[in-house]
């Protein structure tokens, strides 16, 4: 091809990229000034409820395309929804969310691979195995069997995290096993996984399983550099990695290190975490993609990442005490609030959260996902007051 057809298809392109999204965007509209936490909160949940709702089975739908019906649902992110809703009924002691969780649970088991591993992408009959996808599993998997004994869920995790293992190599990479749409090696994020493999450990007090977590988070912390910036580790940029591998891989050595005991761990995710602290605009605004020294390298926000990290910074203050972490946290959560549409009509868009803003972006563009809006669920409800002190608020604003 030409040079000039060249530069004429590419502009062709852009111009389509350009038009769709001038037509599709108006219809995610949501107010900004609107930021009462707790509508967020709730919009958010009943949109994963009707995600869940949506197809023949009872996993969570991967979100919703702008324009169109809810996609067929999400192996991987099944899991994490799973886990989040038995948080909320551990906070809220509604019957309703553990119930969903469960099936969630055991459809996961239903579609579960002949080796143990989870399959990568969406549902599909033609299933290849994720490392990732299987480590997020076991986290869904092992806030169910915290609650109560599930003998189908239970074997399934045992056969996940034993295929885990078998797929790890001596220094706690993971090179076998990885999904096909992962890019080469570029899978410093796995740690994310390994903690699914450390908290089954941890509930099934199996050691061998924890050593292999400890093995890949050592792994990590090799690919750190001294600032907290991570090599290899974004789906297809690993030069300009998104916020949102970033985080994955943050909260995967902050949660290993809770669990283990493991305080270097811990170190290292805040070493990243205090780099994001000085990147926070005084709007809320974080890029979606850094380079190795924390700069900007887009102008849009990836609101899946940046709800990740509003989530590490609250357990980072949780942990530390520390007042830079509470005020980065609730100032991120307004930034998503204001980007978070409550008054939709459409109850495929309504409450639930774009990959980005602005919403034509590029990680997932134009449309809503669904974990994205389970990361906004955790970001919220970290930073939700106990009903006490609501319910005092709300006696005091009335006098």
């Amino acid at each position: 091809m030409s040079l000039i057809r060249r530069i004429a298809r590419r502009a062709e392109i852009e111009w389509t990229r350009y038009s769709e999204g001038r037509r599709l965007a108006p219809l995610y509209s949501p107010d900004p000034k609107d930021l009462d936490l707790e509508a967020h909160l709730s919009a958010a949940l009943a949109w994963l409820k009707r995600a869940q709702d949506a197809g023949d089975d009872r996993g969570v739908s991967y979100g919703v395309s702008f324009g169109s019906d809810f996609d067929v649902s999400y192996p991987e992110t099944t899991g994490y929804v799973c886990q989040t809703f038995v948080d909320v009924w551990r906070k809220t002691g509604d019957e309703e969310y553990l119930t969903r969780a469960f099936e969630m649970g055991r459809w996961e088991a239903e579609i579960q691979m002949a080796e143990g591993a989870v399959m990568g992408g969406k549902l599909n009959k033609n299933p290849t195995p994720a490392v990732f996808n299987t480590g997020m599993v076991a986290l869904g998997w092992s806030a169910l069997l915290s609650v109560r004994n599930d003998e189908r869920i239970r074997s399934a995790a045992t056969r996940a995290c034993d295929w885990l293992v078998r797929m790890q190599e001596p220094d706690g990479n993971w090179i076998r096993g990885n999904s096909q749409f992962a890019l080469g090696g570029a899978t410093t994020y796995n740690v994310k996984a390994a903690e699914g493999l450390c908290a089954a450990g941890a509930i099934f007090e199996r050691e061998d399983w924890v050593r292999a977590a400890l093995r890949n988070a050592e792994f990590c912390l090799s690919r750190q550099q001294a600032n907290g910036w991570f090599r290899d580790c974004c789906l297809d940029d690993p030069e300009r990695p998104l916020l949102h591998t970033i985080a994955y891989t943050a909260q995967g050595l902050l949660e290993i290190g809770r669990l283990t005991g493991r305080e270097d761990l811990i170190a290292a995710a805040r070493r990243t975490a205090d780099a994001e602290v000085e990147l926070l605009a005084e709007d809320g605004f974080l890029p979606g993609r850094q380079d190795e020294r924390f700069r900007a390298a887009v102008s849009w926000c990836c609101l899946t990442g940046s709800a990740q990290i509003s989530v590490i910074w609250s357990a980072l203050y949780e942990l530390t005490g520390e007042a830079k972490y509470l005020e980065a946290a609730e100032r991120i959560n307004r930034y998503l609030m204001a980007r978070h549409d409550l008054r939709n009509p459409d109850p495929r868009l309504r409450g639930g959260l774009p990959g980005s803003w602005p919403v034509w972006e590029s990680y997932g563009r134009l449309c809503i996902l669904n974990w994205a809006t389970k990361f906004l669920v955790d970001a919220l409800a970290a930073r939700r007051r106990p009903k006490t002190e609501q319910v005092r608020a709300s006696a005091s604003a009335s006098l």
